[in-house]
């Protein structure tokens, strides 16, 4: 059971991961607006009191949402110095 949850969150990921890129890359979807949800996608696995969970549980999501963020920056060189910057400066402390 484990691992069809494992499989299901990969999947989940992949096609999360492919639909934001192809609406910032297609102009649906605003290089600030990508970034401004993947930064409330950060901010909900920064701090966390995990309750019952794997510690390293949020770190690891904080991380994934984290290189989301430079995947959408590559969608956009001009833009992206200036958000892995603030990505950086409000991300996880490994």
């Amino acid at each position: 059971m484990a691992a069809e949850r494992d499989a299901a969150g990969l999947a989940a990921l992949s096609i999360c991961e492919s639909l934001m890129l192809a609406l910032v890359e297609r102009g649906v979807l605003r290089l600030e607006e990508a970034h401004a949800a993947l930064e409330d996608a950060a901010a909900a696995h920064q701090n966390r009191d995990p309750k019952g969970e794997d510690p390293n549980l949020h770190r690891l999501a904080l991380q994934i949402v984290e290189r989301l963020m430079i995947q959408v920056n590559a969608t956009h060189p001009a833009s992206a110095h200036a958000a892995v910057g603030q990505m950086a400066d409000s991300g996880s402390q490994d």
